[in-house]
């Protein structure tokens, strides 16, 4: 019988060192750089923003090295995109990108210093997000029905105010003109803030952005008549979707984390799976909802499957809108 000796152990363990590094090593967290960024294309406050910084929170305890929140704002999150590409693979940078980025932008720009494909790969989603169509809150209109009567019989005022040109919320302002066979001219704003200030102050008769911009001064200083879910938004009762006020009308968008195509495999793949169980966290999601930020838990397969959803439902709307940008 064969027994396991001083003599016989060291040589066995001499032996088995390569299998047991072997098993350790495909078992440890990938070494990212301190700090790994997350960038940000829109200014501090925004959805994005805060979608970022949630995250950005509890992926440091995950991966042992400080994450750090930057924002490089301007040209609808292009700039951030094109940065992030740009970045050098010694330092891991993450950016939280939109279909305005990944989506919208290769079907209207003619030239684009990034292509979403080629350049970015998915790592894991974080949010959804809906639309509003809002009026002033001392406006005459308490409902959609009454807005779309009054904008068939002015068509020449039936300005709708969306945060950019470009932006989901412009390319919807055009499916509700159709849907809802009125004329009506979207008017881009360098943001949603300038956008709220003309609408609340009247400038402008109506405004679409995302729900999350919208409540915040709902009931206050601006009515929303309608949103753009499959179901009611909880925190505002008695706000109809666009379906119960008798459109065929729906969207939504969403936040997902990309990495430079030339991340190792290996960290976009432990990237995917702690976000994905940090969006799970209850905790988290409770921080996500509060802020009008409905959280998801998506891998890098599921962001680039429903990278193709969007681009199949929204570029017939973009190409029948013959909107494009030199």
């Amino acid at each position: 019988m064969f027994q396991l000796t001083k003599k016989t152990l060291v040589p066995l363990a001499v032996a088995l060192m390569p299998l047991t590094a072997l098993h350790a090593n495909t078992n440890t967290t990938p070494k990212f750089s301190d700090p790994t960024y997350i960038i940000v294309g829109y200014a501090p406050g925004g959805a994005s923003d805060r979608a970022a910084r949630f995250v950005s929170e509890q992926l440091q305890d995950a991966l042992g090295v400080t994450v750090l929140v930057e924002n490089k704002t301007g040209a609808g999150g292009r700039i951030a995109a094109q940065y992030t590409k740009n970045q050098p693979s010694e330092r891991d940078t993450l950016m939280i990108g939109n279909p305005a980025v990944m989506v919208v932008a290769p079907l209207v720009f003619n030239e684009l210093s990034y292509d979403p494909q080629e350049d970015f790969t998915a790592v894991a989603g974080v949010t959804d997000y809906t639309f509003g169509i809002a009026v002033a809150a001392d406006s005459p209109w308490e409902n959609l029905d009454e807005l779309l009567a009054w904008a068939k019989d002015n068509p020449e005022e039936f300005n709708i105010a969306v945060p950019a040109y470009g932006s989901l919320p412009h390319f919807f302002a055009l499916m509700l003109a159709e849907q809802a066979e009125v004329d009506a001219e979207a008017v881009g704003y360098r943001g949603s803030a300038p956008a709220l200030n003309d609408l609340m102050s009247g400038e402008i008769p109506v405004g679409i952005d995302t729900i999350d911009i919208l409540t915040t001064h709902h009931g206050d200083r601006l009515r929303i008549l309608a949103t753009s879910g499959d179901n009611p938004d909880e925190k505002l009762p008695g706000v109809p979707t666009f379906k119960e006020s008798g459109l065929n009308l729906s969207a939504s968008g969403w936040n997902a984390l990309f990495a430079p195509s030339t991340m190792d495999s290996e960290k976009v793949t432990y990237l995917g799976d702690q976000i994905k169980e940090i969006m799970s966290r209850p905790e988290i999601q409770k921080r996500f909802n509060d802020s009008d930020l409905p959280p998801v838990q998506m891998n890098s397969q599921e962001v680039t499957a429903e990278i193709k959803e969007f681009t199949d439902q929204w570029a017939p709307i973009i190409k029948a809108s013959g909107y494009k940008v030199d």
